[in-house]
């Protein structure tokens, strides 16, 4: 009979592996933390590359905690957007207001961080790139949970099994219809689609927004910086979300350009730009609503689970705390009682943002002529109040310390 001294045999827990699918912001923030507490951390991401550049983000509240415990809240002051006036025009092209961005998103002047989306993926990755497995250009392909695990295989062709899978895949999430069904059980349109991309600052603009408006409809010009670039965004408010022309780029480009066919100001400059635009982005305005976030040994986390909207400005901080507070439930639970705890800690700060906005009552884009008259006159009071101090829904949880299992 070998003897054992037990000081000497004691052998190391297996880590427990688990996946992330989407390398976007969700994605690595819960993969630093899961490594955090001993994880072996696998992200796949259907890209080839890390996407950087992207329309800017906003980074309010408890998400300002979250990065600064990340260790990249300096690295994100430097690269913060330092945007100065907001202009709104209406339907000739007259100014109806000129006001502190601030006032218009509910931001707090001095803290509050707004930065290209790319400056804030390459931080995140920069971050865990290091210590974490990444696939760049696969996907999952299949998910089994009926075993002891996830049985995964990739569109690449790999196979593997993991103790937890994720879905950080954003509003259209593959991993969450793989796991709950349709993406049409969770979708709750709010009446509006844009279209997004880039074009040549030819208007002279440099770190401001203009919007032009006429109800229903909104074109805006965004210049980040100096750059010879402004970001181009058209907004209109319709009545079913357009799906069947979504699935084709030349009806999306066409559905746009005939809905502001009768414009002016610089609109017809822009629809011809957008007809050549390469990085033309056409989607819905939408929430993802979930009774639940879990099933089994699958969770889902950021827009996958409850996208609320770009009318909020709170995609990416409601990302940055979910991953956070997902992790950290995990750091001494199993799957079970971890996910109920994500649900239990989070949900309420998650439904507190995803409330500030409803079914077609988006503020800057009224769809009545009555609504946008309305709009401008509170435009026009705000040029002389004072800069806001932030909406008490970014700030709605306070971050607990979390223990991570021994």
């Amino acid at each position: 009979m070998t003897r054992t001294d037990p000081l000497t045999d004691i052998r190391p827990t297996p880590r427990r592996k688990v996946l992330i699918s989407g390398a976007g912001i969700a994605g690595p923030a819960l993969a630093f933390w899961l490594h955090r507490y001993g994880y072996s951390v696998t992200v796949v991401e259907k890209a080839p590359a890390l996407r950087s550049g992207g329309y800017p983000i906003d980074i309010r509240g408890t998400a300002l905690e979250v990065v600064r415990r990340m260790g990249i809240l300096p690295r994100l002051r430097d690269a913060h957007i330092d945007l100065r006036r907001f202009t709104f025009l209406d339907g000739d092209g007259g100014e109806v207001a000129s006001v502190s961005p601030h006032n218009v998103a509910g931001s707090a002047v001095g803290r509050d961080l707004e930065v290209r989306r790319g400056d804030l993926t390459e931080a995140l990755h920069s971050a865990v790139r290091d210590d974490v497995e990444f696939l760049f250009d696969d996907s999952i392909d299949t998910l089994d949970q009926s075993g002891h695990g996830v049985d995964v295989t990739f569109r690449g062709g790999g196979r593997r099994t993991f103790d937890m899978v994720f879905g950080a895949d954003g509003l259209h999430s593959r991993t969450r219809e793989f796991v709950f069904g349709p993406e049409e059980r969770f979708h709750r349109y709010l009446g509006y689609c844009f279209a997004g991309f880039t074009m040549r600052n030819t208007f002279g603009l440099s770190h401001e927004i203009t919007m032009w408006n006429t109800p229903g409809r909104a074109a805006a010009l965004y210049a980040v910086g100096d750059a010879d670039e402004v970001h181009a965004f058209l907004n209109f408010a319709h009545p079913k979300p357009p799906f069947g022309a979504f699935r084709d780029p030349g009806a999306q480009r066409d559905l746009v350009a005939g809905i502001f066919a009768d414009t002016g100001w610089e609109v017809p400059g822009m629809i011809a730009a957008m007809r050549d635009a390469e990085d033309l982005f056409v989607d819905v305005v939408s929430q993802i609503r979930m009774p639940r976030w879990s099933s089994g040994r699958v969770a889902l986390v950021g827009d996958a689970a409850y996208a609320p909207s770009f009318l909020t400005g709170q995609g990416s901080s409601l990302a940055l705390v979910g991953a956070y507070m997902l992790a950290g439930a995990l750091a001494d639970r199993d799957a079970a009682a971890g996910f109920a705890a994500y649900e239990d800690t989070t949900r309420g700060f998650v439904t507190v943002n995803q409330d500030q906005i409803g079914e077609g009552d988006a503020a800057l884009f009224p769809t009545t002529a009555q609504a946008l008259e309305q709009r401008n006159d509170m435009l026009r009071s705000l040029r002389t109040m004072p800069a806001a101090q932030g909406r008490p829904a970014h700030s709605a949880l306070t971050l607990p310390e979390f223990t991570p299992l021994r």
